[in-house]
C-alpha cells in the first residue's frame, strides 16, 4: 500500500499533513519527543508549502483561549495519546515537544512502537486559512488554522524529524540529535 501524504478527514473535515520523524528514546514515566513536526519552504509529496508565519495567529488564538494543540494516534480525535508541551514557530518551521504518556494504553503502544522503528511518522491536522499559488505548481499555505499533531504510521515531509527523545536537555540521545539535526540543515542549505 502506498503512503497517503495528503487527505481530508471524512469525520472532522481537516486537512492532514505527514512528516518523518526518526525513531529511537528514552523510556521513563512518559515517552518525551521533539522535533519538527512541519518545516518552512519545503515542498511535500502533496506539492503545499508552509511559509513562515503561517502558524504564528492559530498558536497566539490557542494561547490565548488557553487550549494547547492535541497529540493524537493516527489523527483520530478518540485517541490522544499525550500533550504537545511546547508548539511554536522559529526559523525552521513548526518545532514540537511533548510526552506520550504511558498511563494511556495506546500511548503505551505508541511509545513502544517509536523506540522499535515501527512508526516513525508525525502528521498535522489543519484547515487552511489562506493560500496562494506557488512556482512550479506548488500551493503556498500562508496562514494555517492548526488543530492537532498526530503519531503517525506514513510520513508526509520526509525532512520534518524528531530530534530530541528522552529525558530533557541534559541526555546524550538530545545533544547527539541537536548536533544531527544543525549538520543536516547545514548540508541542505537551510543555515
Amino acid at each position: 500500500m502506498g503512503e497517503m501524504p495528503y487527505m481530508t478527514s471524512l469525520e472532522t473535515g481537516l486537512e492532514l499533513k505527514f512528516c518523518q520523524v526518526e525513531a529511537g528514546a528514552e523510556q521513563g514515566d512518559d515517552l518525551r519527543i521533539e522535533g519538527y513536526a512541519s518545516l518552512f519552504g519545503a515542498p511535500d509529496q502533496g506539492g503545499d508549502v508552509v511559509e513562515a508565519g503561517a502558524y504564528a495567529t492559530s498558536l497566539s488564538r490557542a494561547a490565548k483561549a488557553g487550549r494547547g494543540i492535541k497529540m493524537l494516534w493516527q489523527h483520530d480525535p478518540r485517541e490522544p495519546i499525550g500533550v504537545w508541551d511546547e508548539v511554536e514557530e522559529d526559523g525552521t518551521g513548526l518545532r514540537v515537544k511533548g510526552r506520550i504518556l504511558d498511563c494511556v494504553a495506546r500511548g503505551r503502544e505508541a511509545a513502544a512502537l517509536i523506540k522499535a522503528g515501527a512508526i516513525d511518522g508525525l502528521s498535522i491536522g489543519y484547515r487552511t486559512v489562506s493560500a496562494a499559488k506557488g512556482t512550479q505548481g506548488h500551493r503556498l499555505l500562508q496562514e494555517v488554522e492548526l488543530w492537532e499533531v498526530s503519531v503517525v504510521t506514513f510520513p508526509m515531509l520526509q525532512q520534518a524529524r524528531l530530534g530530541g527523545k528522552g529525558d530533557g536537555p541534559g541526555d546524550g540521545l538530545h545533544d547527539l540529535a541537536e548536533a544531527l539535526d544543525a549538520a543536516r540543515r547545514m548540508m541542505a542549505g537551510q543555515d
